[in-house]
């Protein structure tokens, strides 16, 4: 009975939400398609002023749903003095800025001016709060050579939250090869910074980020196919950073955090193309069947990906439960 259970869990099709189970934050994301800002607005209100993570991971989805809309103008317009108004505008005037990029003509230095400076509002009318600064460093990307003030921005922000998730993300990204910096500067910061974050931090499996990163970005210009990208995952210091990654994150997992299931998936794709597939299964059943695009995509198809792997780590071995089960 236990067996047919598992194998029907292994066979489900994965599910894919980008709200990561937060029905609230999907409910808003429903406004802001329907052109309304109350939504955003309950939403960012009742949440807890000092969960930094799951604020962050709120006002980046209402806006990616919101940059091709007029929704925070409105909310603006109604509720001049609002800060969460003004921190959701900046978010989404970056997002935009993004989009242009996407487009493949890079934003004008005067735009990203315009967009920086909507940003420093932010973080004047909302002091406390470390996402104006999770906005700027995300902006400092797109700039020629990255931004002369990205070093002052990272500090005000890690000033008000030291372990932000969202933060690190963004700032591992500045590093990598892909835009200012190189695949040992991304390393060499995840490492540092997973290193540095407290034991059941999800910050943990930075290093498992960047090396996903650095997989994408060689494999796009040198192809899948070349030898050394075979044993891409499987090195000594990538088995060492896994397994310490199980350690100080998995092994001291107390609480979720608002995008685990982002970070999980990380993990499991880096677990069995390391061939870990007993401690993959681990991670699987702490998904249980949520998925992410992202980086089952570099890989292969993701839907396919994510299930073949799930099935062969569920026949590995019992999964072993971390302290929150």
């Amino acid at each position: 009975m236990v067996m047919a259970w598992k194998r029907r869990r292994s066979a489900a099709a994965p599910h894919y939400d980008p709200a990561f189970g937060d029905k609230a934050l999907a409910e808003a994301c429903q406004d802001v398609a329907a052109g309304r800002w109350q939504g955003p607005r309950d939403l960012l209100a009742a949440g807890d002023p000092h969960d930094w993570d799951r604020r962050s991971h709120r006002i980046r989805l209402l806006a990616n749903a919101a940059a091709d809309r007029r929704v925070a103008e409105a909310w603006q317009s109604a509720e001049p003095h609002s800060a969460d108004a003004v921190v959701l505008r900046a978010d989404i005037e970056v997002m935009r800025m993004f989009a242009v990029a996407r487009r493949g003509t890079m934003p004008a230095a005067n735009r990203l001016d315009w967009t920086a400076r909507i940003c420093l509002h932010a973080a004047d009318a909302a002091p406390d709060d470390p996402h104006p600064w999770v906005s700027l460093v995300t902006l400092a990307r797109l700039y020629e050579g990255g931004h002369a003030e990205t070093g002052r921005w990272w500090q005000e922000l890690c000033a008000r939250d030291p372990h932000h998730r969202e933060a690190h993300h963004q700032g591992l990204r500045y590093m990598s090869a892909r835009w200012h910096g190189s695949h040992g500067q991304a390393s060499t910061f995840a490492r540092e910074r997973a290193a540095a974050a407290p034991l059941g931090s999800p910050l943990a499996v930075l290093p498992q980020v960047a090396r996903a990163e650095q997989y994408r970005h060689r494999a796009e210009r040198e192809g899948p196919g070349r030898l050394d990208l075979l044993h891409h995952w499987n090195g000594d210091a990538e088995l060492w950073d896994l397994r310490t990654t199980m350690e100080r994150w998995i092994g001291f997992r107390t609480a979720v955090q608002a995008q685990d299931v982002a970070d999980l998936n990380h993990l499991a794709h880096a677990l069995v193309h390391a061939g870990l597939l007993t401690e993959a299964a681990t991670v699987f059943e702490l998904l249980d069947g949520r998925a992410t695009r992202v980086p089952w995509s570099y890989t292969g198809d993701p839907e396919q990906q994510y299930t073949r792997w799930r099935t062969r780590a569920a026949a590995a071995g019992t999964p072993v439960r971390s302290r929150n089960g």
